[in-house]
């Protein structure tokens, strides 16, 4: 058998320098006092329905920008500034809202006031409002208000096989970027207002739990009792898009009592099946494929198979700007091939089971001194399986150091490894010391505090006219792209419906 580092070497330097990353990242729109802002999305960022890299997610206020893929991780975070430099400046230029730099939402109002997001009067446009009062119905609106970073990696002539080789080491492993890059260890108590949960006071009007890294990754974020039913096996695209499709096609009950429709006409949900649609389905990391206009994802993959991965647990790191630094970044490029390079044995169920446990068990308790994960049966140390990782990584930054000139991936795995030995330094312990010590116990005031100062210091920052230029221009081609696609409709909302739901399309 190979070693790790035969199978590095093996790797061309033009493979390594053909890995592209890009970023998607969401960001609540707040008002200065912390509260959500319930103004609609600003048209001076144009439609969020066709515009390529300022969209909203689930809710109206939930901004999400969208990098394009890039060669180098200082490349993606470049754009992901400039994009988020021309928002701050069209949000100033409206009045004096910031975007909210923690995970964990800002106070909410009462969860019907959550606004929706709108995209236009199309069948497309309506569909996606559709698709997200479905999910307000099936989690609650305060759920979907809870943002992160998407991490989207590829390498040339990776197959199938080897993306879902990955996608199976990436979830075995998850366990250690929760517990370096967790920074959601605290929520406002309107997060929790009405819900049993197991959180501790951690001043007037927050809530914690000591030794957290994620709340968001934990029992209180991305969670469902449906989809806890689900155990998808990743043990390749055929299995993966089979055990997708009964998802997408077999009706719940639960769901079945919302209905699509309610008297008056108006529409709950796309369908009352365990998933509306693909992108429900809530994971640390996904496989994907860029669609064609029309097309189903799990379609796409299955005709043209697997694109690049979608990693999901990333938190906003409140302490950076843009929400991820370039040596994070950069240490997720060592560990998605660390993944890929490594042995990948099948997933079982009793495996999947044992997986979902080590997350929550580590975005609840993961700086808890001695914590123990399942490890194939056997008890380990968090902090041990975790160093004997990284410990792997060296060969590989080496090999990217070595394609890229310096030697900053290695600095980023010694980052890490700096981190195990000292975990008063992970962002989720930084963020607890300072609600305690800053903020007087406060997580609004604490996160209100670091966005004022992330917007002042990205409005600071040098802006070109050229930026803003580039940015008008795409806000004008998004809204005459969406007026097209509206003027292009030719038949009813519910035919629409009916038709992009119908099972056949989602099989070859």
């Amino acid at each position: 058998m190979d070693s790790l580092s035969d199978r590095v070497a093996a790797l061309s330097p033009d493979r390594l320098r053909g890995i592209r990353r890009g970023i998607e990242k969401e960001s609540l729109r707040a008002q200065p006092d912390g509260q959500l802002a319930l103004t609609p999305h600003p048209a001076a960022l144009g439609s969020p329905l066709t515009h390529s890299h300022i969209t909203t997610d689930f809710s109206e206020s939930q901004l999400e920008l969208v990098t394009g893929a890039h060669a180098s991780a200082q490349a993606t975070l470049a754009e992901l500034t400039e994009i988020h430099q021309f928002v701050y400046h069209e949000l100033a230029a409206l009045g004096d809202e910031m975007l909210w730099v923690s995970s964990m939402p800002c106070g909410l109002p009462t969860d019907e006031t959550i606004p929706l997001g709108r995209y236009g009067t199309s069948n497309v446009g309506r569909a996606k409002s559709v698709y997200r009062m479905g999910l307000s119905h099936r989690y609650g609106r305060r759920m979907q208000t809870i943002s992160g970073i998407h991490y989207n990696w590829s390498l040339p002539g990776v197959d199938n096989d080897g993306y879902f080789a990955l996608i199976r080491n990436f979830r075995r492993h998850a366990f250690l970027l929760l517990y370096l890059f967790g920074a959601s260890p605290a929520v406002c108590s309107s997060f929790v207002a009405g819900r049993q949960h197991e959180l501790q006071a951690l001043g007037e009007h927050a809530m914690h739990l000591p030794w957290a890294t994620s709340l968001r990754m934990g029992r209180l974020g991305y969670q469902s009792d449906a989809q806890a039913t689900l155990a998808v096996s990743y043990n390749g695209l055929e299995s993966y898009a089979a055990s997708l499709e009964d998802a997408l096609t077999r009706s719940y009950p639960a769901y079945e009592a919302v209905g699509i429709q309610n008297p008056g006409g108006d529409y709950n949900q796309l369908a009352t099946t365990l998933l509306q649609i693909e992108n429900e389905f809530y994971g640390t990391i996904r496989p994907k494929r860029v669609i064609r206009s029309g097309e189903r994802p799990l379609h796409a993959l299955r005709e043209r198979g697997v694109e690049y991965v979608e990693v999901r647990l990333m938190d906003l790191n409140p302490f950076e700007p843009v929400g991820i630094d370039a040596p994070t970044a950069r240490f997720l490029d060592v560990f998605l091939l660390h993944c890929l390079l490594t042995d990948s044995p099948p997933d079982t169920p009793r495996e999947i089971a044992a997986l979902k446990a080590n997350q929550h068990l580590t975005a609840a308790r993961g700086r808890e001194p001695g914590l123990c994960l399942d490890r194939g049966g056997e008890a380990v140390r968090l902090v041990d399986w975790a160093a004997r990782i990284v410990g792997e990584l060296a060969p590989i930054a080496a090999a990217l150091d070595a394609v890229h000139g310096g030697g900053a991936h290695a600095e980023a795995v010694a980052r890490a490894r700096q981190r195990l030995a000292a975990p008063g330094e992970l962002p989720s312990a930084r963020v607890l010391q300072a609600v305690r010590e800053e903020h007087g116990g406060s997580f609004v005031a604490f996160t209100r505090a670091h966005s004022l100062d992330t917007r002042a210091r990205l409005l600071a920052l040098d802006y070109p006219a050229a930026i803003k230029a580039r940015f008008d221009a795409l806000a004008t081609e998004s809204v005459q792209a969406q007026l097209d696609i509206e003027a292009a409709d030719r038949v009813p909302f519910e035919t629409f419906r009916r038709e992009y739901l119908s099972s056949q399309h989602l099989r070859l």
